[in-house]
């Protein structure tokens, strides 16, 4: 590049959760300097922190190297403290709308300031879906009981032997549903409506399974507990009937949004979903020099570990783009 390339950052990093501090670890180690834009804090309807996910998971036990467990916080901590290590710079700041249409490329900030940039890492992850309660959301940021991911949490031991419940109706739904089986005592399935929308196969799984229950034609309304949860109110959608539901644990999968909004109009190719579209094995978005790690463009996954192996992906396919492009 010689349209001025020299002049902009190397690396720009958009995201601070697993993905994208993997990524800055390996290119602050490969002395690509990059700078990581780590967002600021929001709540719309639930918090969204710096961090991702993670900083609203109280204990994390399926992550290598913590034998213990460690807390989201606590492990998005260390992650950050060992990319400025290595020299990552981070700005408190989130990029809210980029130019991809010429090089160096152009981003803009919540801030109101623009920075640019030889090459992009998206690692914005994905947000969970909540109902919006608001012990439903008090339950689920001090780990009271209330989740979004019953792989991350169904098996710690509060829900161990203890009835269970998930709101949902999807493959996504079923597959909690079925996986929180292995823990719980029952799994009590809550839809709204008659008829499940997820696949054949799915369903066949969940209604065949001895220890789960469908509660019909139903929503919940408030979620019971104080410090941890004690059971849900349930509405039912056809007659407005009131019910309580004795629960030791609500995982919610309505499904994910991702954090692609800021995208708009930047020419990134997104799936139906609004998820990054990569292509096979590769970190490369459709555009060159831009790439993406993480549950950004992971809809099947979104594992703090598989992330993290995103981020990886993406910083070394960014090194070796770089130097292909003579970038140093």
């Amino acid at each position: 590049m010689s349209d001025g390339a020299s002049a902009a950052e190397r690396v720009v990093i958009v995201g601070s959760g697993p993905a994208g501090w993997t990524a800055a670890i390996y290119a602050a180690r490969a002395n690509l300097q990059p700078v990581v834009y780590e967002g600021v804090p929001t709540a719309n309807p639930a918090p969204v922190l710096p961090g991702g996910q993670l900083m609203l998971t109280t204990e994390v036990e399926n992550y290598p190297g913590f034998p213990k467990g460690v807390s989201g916080t606590d492990m998005m901590e260390l992650f950050r403290e060992q990319a400025v290590r290595f020299g990552t710079r981070v700005v408190g700041e989130n990029i809210d709308r980029c130019e991809f249409g010429a090089r160096p490329f152009t981003l803009h900030t919540s801030g109101g300031s623009t920075v640019r940039a030889a090459s992009v890492i998206l690692a914005t992850g994905a947000t969970a879906n909540w109902i919006g309660l608001p012990n439903e959301l008090r339950l689920a940021t001090t780990g009271g009981g209330v989740s979004a991911c019953a792989v991350c949490d169904g098996a710690l031991p509060p829900f161990r032997d203890q009835p269970l419940a998930v709101v949902g109706g999807g493959d996504t739904a079923m597959e909690e549903a079925s996986y929180l089986t292995k823990f719980g005592s029952r799994v009590h399935v809550i839809h709204r409506r008659a008829e499940l929308r997820a696949s054949k196969a799915m369903q066949d799984r969940v209604l065949t399974n001895p220890k789960i229950e469908m509660v019909w034609n139903s929503c919940v309304s408030d979620v019971l507990g104080g410090d941890f949860i004690e059971g849900i109110q349930l509405t039912n959608t056809v007659d407005g009937a009131v019910s309580t539901l004795p629960v030791k644990g609500l995982f919610i999968a309505i499904g994910h949004s991702p954090a692609t909004g800021f995208l708009k109009g930047s020419g990134v190719a997104l799936d139906q979903a609004g998820y990054v579209h990569l292509s096979s094995r590769s970190a490369m978005t459709n555009i060159d020099g831009v790439f993406a790690a993480g549950d950004v463009a992971d809809s099947v996954y979104r594992q703090a570990v598989t992330a993290a192996g995103m981020g990886c992906q993406a910083a070394i396919e960014c090194e070796r783009w770089l130097a292909a492009k003579g970038i140093h």
